[in-house]
C-alpha cells in the first residue's frame, strides 16, 4: 500500500470525527473543530486523487467514513447494535476492499504492459 492510500485512510478517519461533530457539536469551539476537520479531510482526499483513481478513492473514503461512523456511534455514543446493521456494514467493507484490490490489480497489469 502506498502513501496515497494511507492518506485516504487518514482522511476517512478524520471524516468520522467531523461527521460525529455535525451531530454532537454544541459550542462555537466544537463547531470550529468540526469545520477544521472537514477542511483537512477533504484537502487530504483531494491531494490523494491527484495520484489515485478518483472513483475508487471516493468509494473507499465514504465506505470507511460510513463504517467508522457506525462503529463510533456504537462504542462512543451507545447507539444500539442491530445485527442487520452489522451485516450491512460488513457487506459495505467487503465491497470497498474488493474495489481497492481490483483497482490495484488493474494498475499492476497496466504497468506490466
Amino acid at each position: 500500500m502506498n502513501r496515497y492510500w494511507l492518506m485516504v485512510f487518514g482522511a476517512g478517519f478524520i471524516e468520522v470525527a467531523w461527521v460525529s461533530g455535525l451531530k454532537y457539536a454544541q459550542t462555537p469551539f466544537e463547531w470550529l473543530g468540526t469545520a477544521v476537520a472537514i477542511i483537512i479531510s477533504f484537502f487530504i482526499l483531494i491531494y490523494a486523487t491527484n495520484y489515485l483513481p478518483i472513483g475508487t478513492v471516493y468509494a473507499v473514503f465514504t465506505g470507511l467514513g460510513t463504517t467508522g461512523t457506525v462503529i463510533a456511534e456504537i462504542f462512543l455514543f451507545h447507539e444500539p447494535v442491530r445485527p442487520l446493521k452489522i451485516i450491512l456494514i460488513a457487506m459495505l467493507l467487503i465491497g470497498v476492499i474488493g474495489l481497492k484490490i481490483v483497482t490495484d490489480k488493474q494498475k499492476g497489469e497496466e504497468e506490466a504492459s
